[in-house]
């Protein structure tokens, strides 16, 4: 697929988090308003509801019919696909995957494949194969989390020799600000049982190096975590890349602003970086200041 020109690709975990009313969204929205909201602020979503249940087909083509043509949404693969016994090209929900997708047309993708951690680098020939056989309409990008692939030694320079090859991306999974948290609340501490802990590794194989980063509850605390990812991004523009930056916190309700946060420092770098869209909701407040709070 051709390249587009170098941007910065800021994304979130999801899009429908009521939590962001009267900020990032306007105060009465539905789901589709908040796509539609969301998708005018920032340039991909994770997709992470296609790892559990896959839309409609009509429900996708509504998604389609909301976001911009140059959007990315970065859906999952179905858990039946990666993380049964073996990855299986034929699989239905795979055939499924892409039959319900199909509407998105070029805004699905990156497409990823999140890997167990029991898989490892005695099935590399296996997932070779399987990539292999996936449609060539789609870009791709691939998580791992055995750790056998964080080593430095030759199973991972095989794991990147694989993906590059095949024009896929690596996604790289940078939890160490969430477990850096000190904070006792039930959102920190869910996060961080069900989180995994990898080493880092920045790897950028391709046009979209993309990135994870998973932080805590405190904006400040959680930007000097992604102090390096600063200066990555703005090497990754300089080589005309496109670096895909996807951020969470522990319940979500900032993430958005700690994605601005970065951007507002990333343009201390990189000063030609385009600014970051106006939010819908703080717009509205502008426009309406007699509603007074946020809800």
């Amino acid at each position: 697929m051709p390249h587009s020109s170098p941007r910065l690709i800021l994304g979130c975990p999801l899009w429908a988090e009521p939590a962001w009313r009267g900020a990032l969204y306007t105060h009465d929205t539905d789901a589709d308003q908040r796509l539609y909201e969301y998708s005018r602020v920032f340039a991909a979503v994770e997709g992470n509801t296609t790892f559990y249940a896959l839309p409609s087909i009509d429900g996708a083509r509504r998604w389609a019919s909301l976001l911009p043509a140059d959007f990315h949404f970065c859906a999952k693969l179905p858990r039946e696909v990666s993380h049964g016994d073996r990855l299986d090209p034929e699989h239905p929900d795979l055939q499924r995957f892409f039959q319900c997708m199909a509407p998105l047309e070029q805004r699905l993708g990156p497409v990823w494949l999140q890997l167990p951690a029991r898989f490892g680098p005695q099935q590399l020939a296996q997932l070779g194969l399987f990539l292999d056989a996936l449609p060539s309409d789609y870009r791709y990008a691939v998580e791992v989390r055995h750790l056998d692939f964080f080593r430095k030694d030759d199973n991972e320079r095989r794991l990147n020799r694989l993906l590059h090859e095949r024009g896929i991306e690596r996604v790289m999974f940078d939890s160490r600000g969430l477990f850096a948290s000190s904070a006792r609340d039930p959102a920190t501490l869910d996060a961080q049982r069900r989180k995994p802990r990898l080493p880092v590794h920045a790897v950028a194989l391709e046009q979209y190096p993309t990135v994870r980063f998973i932080a805590g509850l405190d904006n400040e605390q959680s930007l000097r975590w992604a102090e390096p990812w600063l200066g990555k991004c703005a090497q990754w523009l300089g080589e005309g890349r496109s670096p895909m930056l996807f951020v969470h916190t522990p319940d979500n309700r900032l993430a958005p602003e700690l994605a601005r946060l970065f951007h507002a420092r990333l343009q201390q770098l990189v000063p030609d970086l385009p600014p970051m869209p106006a939010w819908p909701g703080e717009q509205q407040q502008q426009e309406s200041p007699q509603q007074g709070g946020l809800f």
